[in-house]
């Protein structure tokens, strides 16, 4: 029924994909979907979703809600094997707009539940672990950022951290933390970007016992509530969606909210630090983003440059990851001066975060006892030397090759690089494919 190729490339996906035709009858199942709910797939394969949950296989079925709203559908669901999953159901048409598939995506949240619950029973030793951290930087824009943080550390005022992906929100959001008087409480952190809209605000605000099918007996508290007398981190805040704001917006104003499915209000005391990659007030005039919400967060702004902005940064962050993956993974590799030279003139399009993944690459990787140029991704040594002779198609190609691994890299999956830079993904992965790209 589909291409052997299409298949290949669904049984080597790390998530669950389940796919029912227009009857809801599954038709395809691949391994990750057996590893993450304990269901072989012989048990869904020719039988409709109406009867797998009439044989108690599934407690509900997101296929059948697809089906019956002809759009994406997102719920928590709990298989015979006891595990709590989150499915997301997205609708496949013809080009005359006949529903014709299903594709189901699965991923195992009882983990996120139980980090949770740890976090909640071991609070203490967690700020502990994080007032031992630190912020790794020489350069002069970088200490004014940090000595602001401190400052803005001793007050309860709504921070908003500005700046690219990777650049250090969440760092100097934990440093205005440790320097608080909160510094005892937790500090919760939450990607707004990384967890489904409909999953969001239960996971924010929690839910009452019975709210909605699947969710707990006796219910769940939110991070709010894990929070309490500590801090929240929001990051990628421009990505919260906008029926959630309003909800945000009460607890910045009046410290509270309720669960979902609760009647009572429920009272906590945090301080709110957000970030965000995005222009909002670009999102306020799209009207995807309150503009109540927006000066409530605004209150201390904090604009953290790109590690190509701050150079001098570079040579002790690359030593920095050097000794603590040299640790990790029981190494003992120098560097060579040639390539930290390499690594200024290099742009980071993924700042910080780009760097560490690179160090604990070439710390792992490293053919001799140091790391030399030979060990560098080609494309970081050939990225500030285009030969000349290449001409105008060669510089063209190089941008455009550059332009991709930057979206890869932001994106995480060909899909969603290519819906972001407004492309056919099959033209995506051609130009993919034409410059040797991966997803990392």
């Amino acid at each position: 029924m589909f291409p052997k190729e299409l298949k290949l490339v669904l049984e080597s996906l790390f998530d669950g994909i389940y796919i029912a035709d227009r009857h809801g009858t599954g038709v395809f199942v691949n391994r990750a979907y057996e590893r993450i709910t304990g269901i072989p797939r012989e048990k869904l394969l020719g039988k409709t979703m109406r009867q797998v949950v009439e044989e108690g296989i599934v407690s509900n079925s997101v296929t059948l809600k697809v089906l019956e709203e002809g759009k994406p559908v997102t719920i928590r669901q709990r298989v015979e094997t006891g595990k709590e999953i989150l499915v997301t159901g997205n609708p496949v048409f013809s080009a005359e707009g006949e529903l014709l598939w299903v594709v189901t995506n699965v991923r195992d949240v009882s983990e996120l539940s139980m980090l949770y619950e740890q976090l909640q029973s071991n609070q203490a030793e967690l700020s502990k672990h994080q007032r031992d951290e630190s912020v790794i930087a020489v350069s002069a824009s970088m200490n004014e950022i940090i000595t602001e943080a401190k400052r803005v550390a001793q007050t309860d005022s709504t921070v908003l951290l500005l700046g690219e992906s990777g650049a250090g929100k969440e760092v100097i959001a934990n440093l205005i933390h440790q320097n608080s008087p909160r510094a005892k409480r937790p500090f919760v952190k939450i990607n707004c970007a990384a967890i489904p809209a409909g999953f969001l605000e239960s996971e924010l605000f929690g839910y009452e016992g019975g709210s909605f099918t699947g969710a707990r007996r006796d219910g769940k508290p939110g991070l709010f509530e894990i929070a309490d007398g500590g801090t929240v981190f929001l990051d990628e805040i421009g990505d919260m969606p906008f029926e959630l704001q309003a909800k945000l917006l009460r607890v910045l104003q009046d410290y509270e909210f309720y669960r979902i499915g609760g009647t009572t209000p429920r009272k906590v005391d945090v301080r709110v630090i957000s970030a965000t990659h995005q222009d909002l007030s670009q999102k306020i005039k799209e009207k995807t983003f309150r503009a109540d919400l927006f000066y409530r967060l605004n209150v201390v702004p904090i604009q953290i440059p790109p590690l190509r902005e701050r150079k001098e940064d570079i040579p002790v962050l690359a030593y920095h990851f050097l000794s603590r993956y040299n640790i990790q993974h029981r190494k003992n590799v120098g560097i060579d001066p040639k390539v930290i030279q390499i690594f200024q003139q290099y742009r980071w399009e993924g700042n910080v975060r780009e760097l560490a993944n690179l160090m604990e690459r070439l710390v792992i990787t490293a053919k001799g006892s140091f790391i030399t140029e030979q060990d560098l991704p080609a494309t970081m040594v050939r990225a500030n030397d285009i030969p000349p002779k290449k001409g105008l198609k060669g510089y063209l190609e190089e941008a455009e090759k550059r332009f991709l691994e930057h979206a890869l890299r932001e994106h995480r999956s060909m899909r969603r690089a290519a819906r972001e830079i407004g492309i056919d993904q099959s033209t995506f992965v051609r130009k993919a494919k034409k410059y040797g790209l991966q997803v990392n």
